[in-house]
């Protein structure tokens, strides 16, 4: 994400897509040339292909080059052509890139996989190909930490020099390639012409295991020591440069023509204006609709906090140039303890220290923040983002010049018996499990509630939802005193009466009802699968009424935004679909366009978040979802955020996150390249223009696409 010396001006980043195109800056040292590709396949092989449920049909072109062609075996679904070394296996050490030339034949958009495995182990990235697209797919070869590294880094889930301790593969024996195709497909749908390995690989002076060559790794403004990358900030001086820069950039954008001051659309149909946001069926298609009554799409973004790049130190601070802790830098000092993940998952409280905020202290000088919140709302405005989303600083959304969400949590006492990647479920039979939700709303009754500027409320986060049995098997392993235990006991006792008519149809062998409380073995669940899919259901119901009436108890007019579902299934959907005025999903995916909700529901649909990273400007991971470079970033937002305004149940997207993770990671590990903002405060001048783009013609898409 970082070159020259300069910001944002129109001209820089006409040169920052032009390097982005033309060279491809590898995170530790030198550009790859043509010269450093290395061809693993061509269709002059005619071997070393097979496919699955398709035919490889061969063709010479007229300027003598020969291409493969790929036919469905009539109507196909998840076609796979491999790609395997007459070798056994291919020795990629020496490269950071497998990429196949590929081009999409149909008439439609179809998903590709592309994959490399080694060693039973795979990555993989996906891509959406529009009609008759033509594209080089790229897949970046992180690779397994080797012995001599396994104790020098932790506490990342990317490490630099492309090693990635949870996903990287033996890249020195890949045993096969594929492109896999996410049907149906019919007739020749896809035309292949190489594949190639690329950019070479050149181990850094501290592969060895020598470490004096390595440390600190980390430089005053929290970036990678050891490699230059476009945007990377080399002084203060240039840090500083980069604010005026920046104004001219802004003040030549100052956002989309057609946007009222809440960033609704003037030019469209008038609704009526309500003096808050509410949600509607338009024209055979859901819309937000702003205070005055403008159509509204929620073009978004997450964590719009000025302290977004804080890292831990504790047990490795000689990473690191830090300054003195009793100087004006000492308050981005602190302490903390959340770590639900990795290495520091047991070691609380640990030290840390806010690279991001000492960035911005340099930078704006004493009034740091101040400059940074106010500067914030221009960004969004000439970046053609209407919402403030998730977890973002109030003291920014509550200055009124952008539309907000608000962030709020349910009952801290848990079904004891459940799991999950973030926690245990919250329990909504327990009496106190909404007083965290009243006691907030009290708070913001003065302020969100009565703000015609905030949307509305999301509560808690990726919740872990499991399968339609799975909280009710849940609540079976608890202990006796466990709420929702004695609320499933009590429907139970409705439905059988007697702990003996329980016992025939489950098959158990409870001696009595309070038994029933004490036992935590789990039923046989084919059994008690009728029971316990209908208790799921009074869990995910029971849930969402209390959560909705909490809400509604204070701002009746705010919208309920749900619980931001990762892992979900139809019957807490459904649940969800009852009470919630937008049900919310956080998607990690490459398009929407194919999302759909259960038969029958019909409900507008946030994304609470998505993202892409990349590579090439100084990180050591790229998040959820992996592109090549920051140009091909670029474009995989504009094609993840057209899918959602072109479907007709999709009323905003959120983009996780406003500024980079850490270089070496947050309490939990989390280092991904996803920000707008790397972590000097300098945008990425490839997927603003993208945001900017899509914001120019985001109103008349939305209403126009059929």
């Amino acid at each position: 994400m970082k070159v020259t010396r300069s910001a944002l001006s129109v001209g820089r980043m006409q040169h920052f897509s032009q390097l982005a195109i033309g060279l491809l800056v590898i995170i530790w040292f030198a550009a790859p040339s043509e010269a450093q590709n290395r061809g693993l396949w061509t269709p002059d092989q005619e071997t070393g292909i097979t496919a699955d449920r398709a035919t490889i049909i061969y063709e010479k072109l007229p300027d003598g080059r020969k291409v493969a062609h790929v036919q469905a075996k009539g109507v196909a679904e998840n076609v796979a052509i491999r790609f395997r070394s007459q070798d056994g296996s291919w020795d990629l050490s020496d490269f950071c890139y497998v990429g196949i030339q590929v081009q999409n034949r149909l008439e439609k958009e179809i998903r590709v996989q592309w994959r490399v495995r080694a060693k039973d182990k795979s990555l993989s990235r996906d891509y959406v190909m529009k009609p008759g697209e033509s594209h080089f797919l790229r897949l970046t070869l992180r690779r397994a930490v080797p012995t001599q590294l396994k104790d020098v880094f932790f506490g990342m889930r990317g490490y630099p020099a492309l090693m990635d301790p949870e996903r990287g593969i033996a890249v020195n024996a890949v045993e096969e390639l594929a492109l896999n195709i996410r049907g149906p497909v019919e007739g020749t749908f896809l035309t292949i012409e190489n594949v190639a390995a690329s950019g070479k690989f050149q181990k850094p002076q501290w592969w060895n295991g020598i470490t004096s060559r390595l440390f600190p790794m980390i430089d005053m403004f929290g970036q990678y020591r050891h490699a230059d990358w476009p945007g990377k900030t080399h002084s203060i001086e240039e840090l500083r440069a980069r604010i005026a820069e920046e104004d001219q950039d802004l003040a030549q954008h100052p956002g989309p023509s057609d946007w009222n001051q809440f960033g609704g659309w003037i030019g469209g149909p008038k609704l009526e204006a309500k003096g808050h946001f509410w949600v509607t069926k338009h024209d055979g298609r859901w819309w937000l609709v702003d205070p005055e009554g403008c159509l509204f799409w929620s073009h978004g973004i997450d964590c719009v906090r000025a302290t977004t790049a804080t890292t831990p130190i504790t047990d490795r601070e000689h990473w690191f140039e830090l300054p003195a802790r009793d100087g004006p830098f000492g308050l981005f000092y602190s302490r903390a303890g959340w770590a639900p993940h990795g290495y520091y998952q047991k070691r609380s409280p640990y030290e840390q220290f806010c690279f991001s905020g000492a960035n911005l202290l340099r930078k704006y000088g004493e009034n740091w923040e101040a400059a940074f919140n106010e500067r914030a709302h221009r960004r969004l405005r000439s970046w053609g983002l209407n919402t403030i989303g998730n977890w973002s600083d109030p003291a920014i959304y509550r200055e009124k010049k952008t539309p907000y969400v608000v962030t709020l949590s349910s009952g801290k006492r848990k079904i004891e018996g459940s799991t999950g990647y973030w926690g245990q479920f919250p329990d909504p039979f327990d009496p106190t499990f909404d007083q965290p939700l009243r006691e907030a709303m009290a708070r913001e009754a003065n302020q969100s509630v009565i703000d015609p500027w905030c949307l509305g409320y999301f509560v808690d986060n990726e919740l872990s939802w499991g399968d339609d049995v799975s909280l009710a098997l849940a609540t079976v392993r608890s202990p006796a005193e466990q709420p929702a235990k004695k609320a499933f006991m009590e429907m139970l006792k409705q439905k059988y009466g007697t702990v003996e008519k329980l016992n025939e149809v489950w098959g158990t062998k409870y001696q009595s009802w309070e038994n029933f409380l004490e036992v935590t073995d789990e039923p046989d669940r084919k059994k008690a699968e009728s029971d316990l899919g209908a208790f799921y259901s009074e869990i995910a119901e029971t849930y969402f009424r209390r959560c909705r009436e909490a809400i509604k108890a204070v701002g009746p007019n705010k919208l309920y935004l749900g619980c931001r579902f990762a892992w979900v299934n139809e019957r807490a959907i459904r649940a969800a679909a009852k009470y919630c005025d937008i049900i919310s999903f956080n998607r990690y995916e490459v398009s929407v366009a194919s999302f759909t909700l259960p038969q029958g529901v019909d409900k507008p649909v946030i994304i609470g978040e998505f993202h892409f990273g990349a590579l090439d400007r100084g990180m050591f991971h790229p998040g959820l979802r992996e592109t090549a470079d920051q140009v091909e970033r670029a474009e995989a937002y504009r094609r993840y955020v057209q899918s959602a305004l072109d479907h007709p149940q999709i009323v905003g997207t959120h983009w996780f996150q406003y500024m980079d993770q850490a270089t070496t990671g947050r309490g939990d590990g989390e280092n991904y390249q996803i920000g707008f903002l790397d972590v000097c405060d300098t945008p990425y001048p490839e997927i603003i223009q993208a945001s900017r783009d899509v914001a120019a013609e985001m109103y008349r898409r939305r209403a126009h696409h059929q």
